[in-house]
């Protein structure tokens, strides 16, 4: 599987692709010094592997590497955060 991410000015997504396949998708929006993290969406048929974490660690590693904070509205990415200490530091 592969991650693809897809910016316009303000908003973007990052998708995992299962071949010509969305397995699962994160939508976001990036401002001057943050990324805001709108929604995350997996398809049932990739439900409980890990799709929507590798999502939101694909976020994280994005905002590390633009220098911006993560703003985590969506409950999933806010429950990621939660339990995973390793990558609060874009809070």
């Amino acid at each position: 599987m592969e991650i693809i991410h897809k910016q316009d000015e303000d908003s973007g997504k990052f998708q995992i692709m299962d071949g010509q396949n969305t397995a699962g998708q994160i939508f976001t929006w990036l401002g001057k010094d943050r990324i805001v993290i709108n929604h995350t969406e997996v398809e049932p048929a990739y439900n409980g592997q890990g799709i929507g974490k590798q999502l939101v660690y694909r976020v994280v590693e994005f905002a590390r590497e633009k220098q911006v904070n993560v703003v985590p509205l969506c409950t999933f990415a806010k429950r990621i955060f939660e339990k995973s200490e390793e990558i609060r530091d874009v809070l």
